[in-house]
């Protein structure tokens, strides 16, 4: 059963409780997502460390019931 994009916004504003999450379900299937991350918790980290830290929030679900996600990571911008 493929996971639901509020399932998906749900374990990671869980883990990074500061983010912004934006979730867009890619092929209308709920297995083929795209994630926009705006997080605080992202500074200072490789875009390799923000995405391990989005796989580890998802709980182990990431090639599982959630079969691809493609990944967007910034730090917020200052206005």
């Amino acid at each position: 059963m493929p996971m639901n994009a509020s399932d998906i916004e749900h374990l990671i504003k869980t883990a990074l409780p500061d983010a912004t999450v934006v979730i867009e379900d890619l092929a209308g299937d709920g297995d083929h997502y795209a994630a926009r991350i705006v997080s605080e918790s992202f500074r200072g980290k490789s875009r390799l460390q923000q995405h391990q830290m989005v796989y580890a929030a998802l709980q182990g679900n990431m090639g599982g019931v959630l079969h691809a996600l493609a990944l967007q990571t910034a730090v917020p911008t200052g206005d």
